[in-house]
């Protein structure tokens, strides 16, 4: 397998016998992403797929008033430009680099050819789909329901993770897009994770300083994603955060409608905030 020191950091690509990964190479080209920086246009056929090394890429729904809400984030676990192995050239949203990395880059009638004859690189990216759908499926359930705090700690969690470093770049502006709120909501979730000692922002950059405390702070859903990723892409079970959860009965579902929590600090129930723009 590629997965030796000097080979890829990309999940998916480490995923693939030496001699399957030697010939895709042959068409990957090593770029570096910049901050919001375009990897794929609404309606317009994607060129490239870019399998991340490090840093994160956002897919972002977009509004008729030009407005964006993030829909999924892609790290060194994925690749961006799914739907090309889906069999569409296009999709409606828009895709950019959300914290400054590095990708390996092919182009998209390289990438079809790969996929076409390369059965395991096909099974992968099927895997890293559902896992991806997982994600997009948790975070809009967890979006309508957790209280602010707890998704901002989900989303640093999930941004730690695909960086190399405790430290990042990111404005309080864009947490707000990516988080889908105003700025003064994040400015109170975050001050709140600040105040407690788990992170330090400065800036327009965040520090990870308590990450045992971050996990504490996130809600149910990052741990679910993860999970996901893990048994989808590694083959790894890690315990269940639903295990305890009693779901059905003779076939009939047993949950209840949610309590949302997601409005708490619009409302001014939260926290006070030290963080600043």
């Amino acid at each position: 397998m590629a997965n030796d020191s000097t080979g890829p950091r990309n999940r998916i690509l480490r995923s693939l016998a030496t001699a399957d990964y030697e010939r895709l190479a042959l068409g990957l080209e090593r770029v570096c992403l910049e901050s919001s920086q375009v990897l794929y246009e609404p309606d317009v056929p994607i060129e490239f797929v870019y399998f991340i090394e490090n840093g994160v890429a956002s897919v972002v729904g977009v509004m008729a008033d030009g407005s964006a809400v993030e829909t999924a984030t892609i790290g060194y676990e994925g690749m961006v430009g799914l739907p090309l192995f889906h069999g569409v050239d296009r999709t409606a949203a828009q895709c950019f680099c959300q914290v400054p990395g590095e990708a390996l880059r092919m182009t998209a009638a390289n990438f079809q050819a790969e996929v076409r004859r390369n059965e395991v690189l096909a099974v992968t990216l099927g895997r890293y789909t559902q896992a991806l759908f997982t994600q997009v499926a948790q975070s809009s359930a967890c979006n309508r329901v957790h209280a602010m705090r707890a998704r901002c700690a989900r989303w640093l969690l999930q941004t730690h993770d695909r960086v190399m470093s405790d430290t990042f770049c990111l404005t309080q502006r864009f947490l707000a897009q990516m988080l889908g709120v105003r700025r003064a909501t994040v400015t109170e979730a975050a001050g709140s994770l600040q105040s407690a000692g788990l992170i330090e922002y400065k800036m327009g950059t965040i520090r990870v300083l308590d990450r045992q405390g971050l996990e504490s702070a996130a809600c149910e859903c990052y741990f679910i994603i993860s999970r996901e990723l893990e048994r989808l892409l590694d083959g790894r079970e890690s315990p269940n955060p639903l295990q305890r959860v009693h779901t059905s009965s003779h076939g009939q579902s047993e949950l209840t409608e949610p309590t949302p929590r997601s409005e708490q600090l619009e409302n001014g129930r939260g926290a006070s905030s030290s963080f600043t723009t």
